[in-house]
């Protein structure tokens, strides 16, 4: 039986991604595991498993079996969630011509994400800028379980 999972779990693990963490989808279980790099380099010399914690030990073990089977697909992230074009596709969306260039401005050059954050406080964006966000990583969800052909659901299952 194909096994499917929750469009909420996808979205967290690609809310919460950062550069050291990974998130797997389990193809015969349909959870969701995340594993740091450090457990995956760990799992990849064979470990002794005794000398972690025992919740480290849970993922070590899962990072031993995403390494060597193929029952774990990665999640979305670094190019599949370019998260500037994000940023300089909602300057684009703005109607106002004189708010779209100051906010295309906020984001040219170093320090663009601190900018960008700072002027949707300043101009009263910020709900449309995680609305649009929110929408986005939802596509990139959709589109990273249809490319899998997972199904999944929308809505918590109660």
């Amino acid at each position: 039986m194909k096994k499917s999972v929750n469009l909420e779990e996808v979205l967290e693990a690609i809310e919460m991604r950062t550069n050291d963490s990974n998130y797997f989808y389990n193809k015969n279980t349909g959870e969701i595991h995340y594993i740091t790099d450090d457990e995956l380099k760990k799992a990849k010399n064979d470990p002794e498993i005794d000398d972690y914690p025992e919740w480290q030990q849970r993922s070590i073990k899962t990072a031993v079996a995403i390494n060597s089977t193929s029952d774990y697909l990665k999640l979305p992230e670094g190019d599949e969630i370019n998260d500037y074009k994000i940023m300089e596709d909602f300057c684009h969306s703005i109607t106002d011509k004189k708010l779209k260039k100051k906010m295309l401005e906020s984001i040219e050059g170093e320090s663009a994400f601190r900018r960008f954050k700072d002027k949707i406080y300043e101009y009263d964006l910020a709900d449309d800028w995680y609305d649009y966000q929110a929408e986005r990583f939802k596509q990139i969800a959709v589109d990273w379980c249809e490319r899998n052909d997972i199904d999944y659901q929308e809505k918590l299952i109660l």
